[in-house]
């Protein structure tokens, strides 16, 4: 498994410089100027400066190769920096933001606590509700607990979530007032009075964004299930005198968990790039929300960086799950 996850690593180096490569050439061809908002009123001559000052200037492949180098060298030093006390990457440029004209690591550390709270609270709670889901709606196929797990899964996978947003919006913020319409990424908690005005606030995205996920990963884990019930080890485990409640959990779920570990994990990326729609309706200001803004204003460095880490969390997250297939399932060996 080391030698395995050695050369998985070597192959990543190859593979994400070929990606930010295809990323900066899209980007690069994309329509739109950076300097596209500046008024006609700017003289052609200090129009050029600016542009000289984003960088805009140097050919496609020199600011390509000062990206790679302020990416994988400098920000990692200043982040020492600041966390060592050092002074390592004093005087080196960082990634600047053609939009804010501040560094892009710090913009983007502004925003994932707010993505990680309520993006992450929502892809928890969708696994936690859509494994106990999945498992019972296939051990009691058919029932009416399977007909209306279907059912729900259904209409949560099949409603985008702009419209499931708007509708919990329209009903439960404007009809009924239970929970503000609007997040508020100001508020602070301090006691336990900003405590639950933040859990109320955080209901709505989080149930839209739940919703979207236990719909899509129950349906996984039901399909697994139906496939490992029917299959010769577990009537063999049954003859034996095992336990139903051993059999289902112990045998059965631990073969079906493999596929559906590979949903979880590669849907995990997407806690840490955003839900760009779901912020969007719910004015949540998060990754999702800084990456449509940053696409808007031309802002290269912001959206080359986000895509790019993203592309980083996608590898290393299937990653995990390959390594978790070995731990599920000892006959997986990968040396």
């Amino acid at each position: 498994m080391l030698n395995f996850t050695m050369r998985r690593l070597l192959l990543a180096i190859p593979t994400l410089l070929f990606i930010s490569l295809v990323i900066f050439l899209l980007l690069e061809a994309s329509p739109g100027d950076p300097l596209g908002d500046v008024p006609l009123t700017v003289p052609p001559e200090v129009k050029e400066k600016m542009r000289e000052a984003l960088g805009l200037g140097q050919a496609w492949y020199i600011r390509y190769i000062l990206w790679l180098k302020q990416f994988f060298w400098v920000e990692p030093l200043h982040w020492t920096d600041k966390l060592l006390g050092t002074y390592f990457s004093d005087g080196m440029q960082r990634i600047i933001s053609f939009q804010s004209r501040s560094p892009v690591f710090d913009v983007i550390a502004q925003r994932v606590p707010q993505t990680l709270i309520v993006v992450g609270m929502s892809y928890i709670v969708g696994v936690m509700i859509a494994i106990p889901i999945g498992i019972l709606s296939a051990y009691k196929q058919y029932s009416w607990f399977d007909q209306i797990g279907t059912f729900v899964s259904m209409v949560g996978f099949s409603m985008p979530t702009f419209f499931t947003g708007v509708v919990f919006i329209i009903i439960f913020g404007v009809k009924l007032q239970w929970f503000p319409s609007v997040y508020d990424t100001t508020h602070v908690v301090t006691d336990w009075g900003s405590f639950w005005v933040q859990v109320r606030q955080m209901i709505m995205p989080v149930t839209v964004l739940a919703l979207y996920n236990a719909a899509q990963i129950s349906r996984f884990m039901r399909a697994s299930m139906l496939d490992n019930l029917g299959q010769d080890y577990v009537r063999t485990a049954r003859a034996k005198g095992l336990g139903e409640r051993k059999v289902v959990l112990k045998h059965v779920l631990r073969n079906s968990l493999i596929p559906v570990v590979t949903v979880i994990a590669l849907g995990l990326p997407t806690v840490f790039g955003g839900a760009i729609i779901t912020e969007q309706v719910f004015k949540v200001n998060g990754l999702g929300q800084l990456l449509i803004s940053a696409i808007h204003a031309n802002d290269i460095p912001m959206v080359l960086t986000l895509t790019f880490i993203f592309a980083i969390l996608i590898i290393v997250f299937t990653l995990i799950a390959d390594i978790l297939y070995g731990v599920l399932d000892p006959r997986i060996r990968y040396d």
